[in-house]
This record gives C-alpha cells, structure tokens and sequence, in this order.
C-alpha cells in the first residue's frame, strides 16, 4: 500500500535585509517573529516536521532556546530556496513548504492546502496561493505581485504590473473582485523539484521581475495555484511590525 508522503516546514531567516535588519528577532509582544511563524506551522496538521534554515547564530541560538530546530546554511544563498535546498538535500522527506520567515499571521490553513496539493497529485512539482485584490492602491503597487491563471488552475504568468490590463474599462474603473489576484508567497515543492530548480541558472523573466517562481515557468514546469480567502499581514519594514503587532491585540 502507499505510504502518506514526509512533509517538511522549512522557515528561511535571515539577518541582512535591506529595509529591516535583523527582522526574524523583532519581538511580538514577547516573542521573537521567527518564533511566532514556527508557531503556526507547528499548527498545520499537514506537516510532520518544522525547522528554520538561517546563516546568523543570532537566529539559530533564539530557535534553539524557544525549543524549535534550526539549521546553519551557507551565508552565500542568493534566495531563501537555496538556503532549503541545502537543508532538505539529506533529509528524508517527499514534500517541502517554503513558509517565509516575515510572515507571523500566516494561517495554518494555507501551509496544509499546498502540502496536500502535492500529496494528493503527485504530477504536480509545485504549488502556491493566490488571493483576490480588494484593495485598489495594490492593483499598481509593485509589491504586490499579481498571477494569472489557466482554466486548471495552473499559473500563466507572475507580474509586479496590473495584469491582466482591462483595456475597455481601466483599472480604475472596474471594481470586479474576480479579475485581479495577487500572489501569496508560500510554497510547496516536491523535494526532487526544489533541488532540480536551484540548480537552474536565473531566468531572463525572472531576472527582469525579480520574481524567482517566473524561473519555472520559463523552464516549462507547472505551478499549481489555489485561491483562498485567508490572508497575513507580512513584515517587510518597523512599520509592518507595528500594524501586525496591533493586529495581534485584537
């Protein structure tokens, strides 16, 4: 009979980040954010086993005194998939979510619909999420990427632009809620895929972007992505760290 695939949480943290140095300690009402994402991914019963990748001892020394694993990484990864890649190469397992380090709200829910995407088609190399744009600013604003997709489900481009571009209407105009997604960075890989992808050079789409996933699909592959209502607030600056810390008061 077949075995349920070995689902592996992998948190890439690192301390150099341009706009908020240090990020993956910022405390939260207590705790440091890294702690608070090993938290949910804890709570997804899809995965069997969590642990940070982080090239700082600064981060390794906090998850190993919150009882969590973590794993020292080369300082030289220029993503947080090769930082996974190197953890995961030795480890036995089938399937690998990518749960980012800056992501304290993230919804154990979403963790578990990408890991059992995979586990439950195994032609799929990888999976991710996407909801809808309910906000105009984020329609135009470069930060938030935006997807479309196939009748499958299967992603036809990523973008920092407005696509798809709504040529009659504009994109003010038109306040339809189904017609602009934007991307939620979480992934789920099949190990074998993940170790295949980093060894890919970068992409000219992909360099162009700066959108590492557009890395696959110039090269072919399909990205399953699943819609869901269920949204974070991420951390990219201190002042994302304040709205997130008032969010949690609620």
């Amino acid at each position: 009979m077949p075995t349920d695939p070995k689902i592996v949480a992998v948190i890439p943290a690192r301390w150099s980040a341009s706009r908020f140095p240090g990020k993956p300690l910022a405390m939260i009402h207590g705790k440091p954010m890294v702690q608070w994402v090993y938290e949910r991914c804890l709570e997804a019963s899809a995965v069997s086993e969590t642990l940070v990748a982080t090239d700082d001892s600064r981060i390794y020394n906090a998850v190993q005194e919150f009882g969590g694993r973590a794993v020292m990484t080369s300082p030289d990864h220029p993503s947080g998939s090769d930082r996974i890649a190197e953890v995961v190469r030795e480890m036995v397992c089938d399937i690998v979510v990518n749960v980012q380090g800056d992501e304290p709200l993230i919804p154990p829910e979403n963790i578990n619909r990408v890991a059992q995407c995979l586990a439950d088609f195994p032609d799929i190399p990888m999976a991710t999420l996407r909801t809808a744009i309910v906000q105009d600013r984020e329609i135009n604003d470069p930060n938030t990427v935006k997807v479309v997709i196939s009748k499958e489900s299967n992603a036809l481009y990523f973008s920092r632009c407005a696509i798809p571009f709504h040529r009659e209407s504009g994109i003010n105009e038109d306040k339809n809620a189904d017609l602009w997604y934007k991307h939620i960075g979480l992934y789920a890989y099949r190990k074998s895929f993940l170790l295949e992808l980093t060894q890919l050079p970068e992409s000219n789409l992909e360099r162009l972007e700066k959108l590492e996933q557009l890395r696959v699909l110039e090269n072919g592959y399909v990205i399953k992505v699943l819609t869901t209502d269920l949204t974070s607030q991420g951390v990219d600056t201190p002042e994302d760290l304040v709205a997130v810390q008032s969010i949690m008061k609620l």
